[in-house]
């Protein structure tokens, strides 16, 4: 059999699936989640809510939204083998750590070998709310600090930040990553949740399917870009005037060099999502009493649009505005897990509702066939 079609490298602009979890429009800057504008949804939802319409593909009621808060917080408090276990790891990439916890939590999964959809959907609930607990703890065990207990009257972002820092977040700083969590929380067939439905596809289980997309978000070309921004903001200087910024960013441009979170492989106009953390780090910076770094990415922003013409995207304002909120550089890529596992697990559960093996072909452009074989003492 030969492939009928030589895609484009990367398979840009091949349609692979249908589905109806997310709708984006490259073009006109659109981005929805189950027809519901990503606008509506950072301006007026919770994280919790986000998840139950990826999952369910609509809003829940006030009822349903409460049964899913108690859910997350049954879910939450991380067993004590867990903890053994981060603290049993050596130090090193978080995402690292992220990968081998995730699956060790299968192994304590109450339904691990139940593959039945309402089982499939519970762990789905489940990992969604551990993630967040995981990736906060070895957070704040790698800076030396104890484990917290979760507070279940708390939503899933400021818990989040609870667990990280130890401090309970103001109502400003939880709303800040409860906006960052939806703004990542599924963006269509991107490289993680396309190695998450791969592995889904093979009907293998949920925290498999995870652990794909958590091996594929490492990769720096899908994962991290926020965290290169935030670097080069601290090689900037906080306390560099506009000049020197201006001329940092142009002295890259001239060198060709990549500048850190602008652009998209989707989008021809400006990320839908950075208008949103545009807000947040202007916001952060005003409730510490310093819009210093808000004001040092306007500046770069500003420059990128006159030299380059090229937007701004996600990871450029998500940056700042982890850093205000007191995220080390090293958990930026984590915390894009923390939000993204509800868009993973979603598209796990559709390809297990309409489920058929992916297995696409590849052109071969080796050495022309039949080769005779020499034998070993000839060559």
């Amino acid at each position: 059999m030969t492939p009928v079609d030589t895609p484009k490298a990367g398979l840009e602009g091949v349609v692979a699936t249908s589905s109806a979890i997310c709708h984006i429009d490259g073009e006109r800057g659109v981005l929805a989640y189950a027809g519901h504008d990503i606008h509506d949804l950072a301006r007026e939802a919770g994280f919790e809510e986000v998840c139950y319409l990826l999952w369910h593909r609509r809003l829940p009621s006030r009822a349903e939204l409460g049964d899913l808060r108690s859910e997350f917080a049954a879910a939450r408090r991380l067993p004590e083998a867990m903890l053994r276990l981060m603290r049993s790891l050596p130090a090193g990439h978080a995402m690292d750590a992220l990968r081998t916890l995730v699956s060790a939590l299968a192994h304590s999964d109450p339904e691990a070998d139940d593959q039945a959809p309402p089982a499939a959907y519970r762990k789905a609930v489940r990992l969604t709310a551990q993630v967040g607990s995981v990736v906060a703890t070895w957070g704040r065990l790698n800076a030396g600090g104890g484990p917290i207990e979760p507070d279940p009257a708390l939503g899933h972002a400021a818990n989040f930040l609870l667990l990280l820092t130890g401090e309970r977040p103001s109502a400003l700083e939880a709303r800040a990553l409860d906006v960052a969590l939806i703004l990542h929380a599924d963006h269509e067939l991107n490289a993680s949740t396309f190695a998450a439905r791969v592995t889904a596809a093979t009907l293998s289980d949920v925290h498999s399917a995870a652990v794909a997309g958590i091996g594929a978000l490492k990769g720096p070309l899908h994962g991290g870009a926020n965290a290169e921004v935030m670097r080069m903001l601290l090689a900037i200087g906080e306390d560099a005037d506009d000049a020197r910024v201006e001329r940092t960013v142009r002295d890259m441009l001239a060198r060709k060099a990549k500048v850190p979170g602008f652009g998209h492989r989707v989008y021809r106009t400006e990320d839908p999502r950075a208008t949103h953390l545009r807000r947040m780090s202007r916001e952060m910076g005003e409730r510490s009493g310093s819009t210093r770094w808000y004001e040092m990415s306007r500046r770069i922003e500003a420059v990128m649009k006159a030299e380059t013409n090229i937007d701004a995207n996600v990871d450029f304002y998500s940056a700042s505005t982890y850093h205000m909120l007191g995220i080390p550089i090293e958990l930026f890529t984590p915390v894009f897990a923390v939000s993204r596992i509800a868009g993973w697990t979603a598209h796990v559960l559709e390809q297990y509702a309409d489920n058929r093996l992916i297995r696409p072909r590849a052109e071969y452009v080796g050495p022309e066939y039949p080769q005779p074989f020499t034998p070993l003492d000839r060559r």
